[in-house]
C-alpha cells in the first residue's frame, strides 16, 4: 500500500472540506482571544463553554483579513458601543476554510452587532435582577442629599481630563467646596477592584464627607465594561454615602449609574449640579432670612400694636384704680378721724377716772406709810443707844470702837466709857 505525504493528506482534506462546506454559516461563540497584526489582520479565538459548569466545549481559530477587519470593527464598535475584545459574545458569518500548512480555520466575513447587544443587555437584566432580589438596588436613591452638599470625595484618574475640568468648574463658582481625589483606575479589567479599593477608603472616613463622586472624562465607549459589574454596583447601591456619577456616557447608563443616587452626563454636568444645589441652598437662605425679617418686622409691629393696646388699658385702668383708691383713702381717712377722736375721747375719759383712783390710792398709802413710819420711829426710839444709856448702861470704845470683849484689851490700853451723861476714861491694869 502506498503510503500519502502530510501534505497529500491535508489537501484531501482541504478538497473534502470545500466540497462539503461550500458555503457560509451563521453561528454564535465566545470571544477568547482577539489579536491585531501588523499587516492589519484580525486573528482571533472563539470558544464555547457549557451553560451549566462554564467547561470549554469547543474551540476554533479565526480570521478576518485586512480588507474587512477595519469595516466590521468599525460597524460593530458603532452599534454596540464596544470593541471586539475577549469575553464578548458574537454572531458571526463564517465559511470554513482548511489550509495544508496552518490546519483548521474559520473565515470571518461579517458580525452581526444585534446578537452581543442582546447578550449584553442580558448580562445587564441578570445583574439588574441579582441586585433587586438581594434588596439593595434602590438603597442608594433611597438616602437623602446632606445639606449643605460642600465636602465632596471624588473617584477619578488623577490625570483624566474630566477630573481636571470638574475641579476648575468648582473653583471657579462663588461657592466654597471641599473636595479630595481618591485615585482609582476609570478603564480596562482593573476598574472594579481600583474604585471599589476608593469606595473603601471613603467609607474609613464617611463623616469628613457629604457624598462621592464618580467621574471619568471623555473616551471610547467601550473604556465602560468595568462599571457594568455585580459587585461594583453592590458596593455603590450599599454605599452610606450618596454616589453621584458622571461617566461621560450620554447615550446608555450603565450598571452603577442605575444604582447611584444621581446620575449626571458627564463630570462638568456634576460640577454644575453641585453648584446649583449650592446656588439653590444659598437662594433658600437668602429666602429665609427675608421671610424672617418679615415675620420679625409684623411680629414686632403687632406687639407694639399690643403693648399700646395694652398701654391705653393700663393707663385707664390706672386712673380708674386710683380714683377710687382716692376715694376709698378718704373714706378711711374720715373714718380714721372718727375712730381716733373717739379713742382719744375715751382714753381721756379713762384717764380722769383713773387719776381720781390713783390720787385716793396715793393718799391712802401714804396715810399707811405715815403710820408705819410712825411706828417705826417708835421702835427706833425704843432700840436706839441713849435710851439704853438713861436705863443705866454704858458702852466702852477702845481706840474709836465699841469693846465687845475683855480678851481684845491688854494691859495699859486707855478705854472711853459713855455713860447717859458724860464720858468716863480709865487704863486697864
Amino acid at each position: 500500500m502506498k503510503a500519502l505525504s502530510l501534505f497529500e493528506l491535508n489537501n484531501l482534506v482541504h478538497e473534502a472540506l470545500e466540497a462539503t462546506f461550500d458555503h457560509t454559516y451563521w453561528l454564535t461563540a465566545e470571544l477568547s482571544e482577539c489579536r491585531v497584526a501588523a499587516n492589519g489582520h484580525c486573528y482571533v479565538e472563539l470558544v464555547e463553554k457549557d451553560d451549566d459548569s462554564r467547561v470549554l466545549i469547543a474551540k476554533a481559530r479565526g480570521n478576518i483579513w485586512r480588507n474587512t477587519y477595519p469595516l466590521l470593527a468599525a460597524t460593530f464598535e458603532h452599534e454596540t458601543g464596544q470593541k471586539l475584545q475577549p469575553g464578548l459574545k458574537i454572531l458571526v458569518e463564517a465559511k470554513v476554510t482548511f489550509h495544508e500548512l496552518y490546519g483548521y480555520a474559520l473565515n470571518i466575513i461579517d458580525i452581526d452587532p444585534t446578537y452581543t447587544l442582546g447578550d449584553m443587555a442580558r448580562k445587564r437584566k441578570e445583574i439588574l435582577a441579582q441586585l433587586e432580589a438581594d434588596g439593595v438596588l434602590t438603597l442608594n436613591k433611597e438616602l437623602a442629599l446632606p445639606r449643605p452638599l460642600s465636602r465632596i470625595a471624588v473617584i477619578s484618574s488623577s490625570t483624566a481630563a474630566g477630573y481636571g475640568d470638574f475641579c476648575d468648574q468648582l473653583e471657579k463658582s462663588p461657592y466654597r467646596f471641599t473636595t479630595r481625589l481618591f485615585p482609582a483606575i476609570m478603564q480596562g479589567e482593573h476598574v472594579e477592584e481600583s474604585v471599589i479599593e476608593a469606595l473603601d477608603s471613603i467609607a474609613e472616613e464617611q463623616e469628613a464627607w457629604d457624598a462621592v463622586v464618580i467621574i471619568r472624562g471623555g473616551g471610547a465607549v467601550s473604556d465602560l465594561n468595568g462599571f457594568d459589574t455585580y459587585l461594583l454596583a453592590a458596593n455603590v447601591a450599599q454605599f452610606p454615602l450618596p454616589v453621584l456619577t458622571g461617566i461621560g456616557h450620554e447615550r446608555d447608563d450603565t450598571i452603577i449609574d442605575v444604582v447611584a443616587h444621581t446620575r449626571l452626563k458627564t463630570p462638568t454636568a456634576v460640577a454644575a449640579f453641585l453648584i446649583e444645589r449650592q446656588r439653590d441652598e444659598y437662594e433658600t437662605l437668602l429666602q429665609m432670612e427675608k421671610n424672617l425679617q418679615q415675620n420679625i418686622c409684623r411680629k414686632l409691629e403687632k406687639e407694639r400694636n399690643r403693648f399700646e393696646q395694652n398701654g391705653r388699658r393700663y393707663q385707664m385702668a390706672t386712673a380708674s384704680y386710683c380714683h377710687r383708691e382716692k376715694a376709698n383713702l378718704l373714706k378711711l381717712t374720715s373714718l380714721l378721724e372718727k375712730q381716733i377722736f373717739q379713742l382719744i375721747q375715751q382714753q381721756q375719759f379713762q384717764l380722769n377716772s383713773l387719776q381720781q383712783v390713783y390720787e385716793k390710792a396715793v393718799a391712802t398709802q401714804i396715810s399707811h406709810e405715815q403710820i408705819k413710819l410712825a411706828s417705826i420711829g417708835k421702835q427706833l426710839a425704843l432700840a436706839g443707844p441713849e435710851r439704853i444709856l438713861k436705863m443705866g448702861f454704858s458702852i466702852t470704845y477702845h481706840q474709836g470702837k465699841a469693846v465687845k470683849s475683855a480678851s481684845l484689851l491688854k494691859s495699859g490700853s486707855r478705854l472711853t466709857t459713855r455713860l447717859a451723861e458724860g464720858s468716863i476714861t480709865s487704863t486697864v491694869d
